[in-house]
């Protein structure tokens, strides 16, 4: 299992340092990235965390999906490789 995650359902106040707080609980962050829109800099609700174990990410998983933060139940997964084009 990969050790990097996909977090979506994101509120759109939350910053790349409360995200990584809210991770943080369950293990070591080695970075946290919320996706934003490269003409508005405005949050597009999803971003990427990578832990620094697989079994640190699983547990995220575990303790994460679902879980209300700020108003928003996150939807946390493994991170799928983009394709190539």
């Amino acid at each position: 299992m990969s050790n990097k995650l996909y977090v979506g359902n994101l509120s759109f106040k939350l910053d790349n340092d409360g995200l990584a707080n809210a991770f943080g609980e369950f293990g070591e962050v080695l970075s946290a990235k919320i996706i934003t829109d490269r003409d508005t800099g405005r949050s597009r609700g999803f971003g990427f965390v990578e832990m620094s174990s697989a079994d640190q990410a699983q547990t995220c998983i575990e303790n994460l999906d679902g879980k209300d933060v700020e108003g928003r139940a996150l939807r946390v997964s493994v991170a799928q490789e983009k394709p190539r084009r």
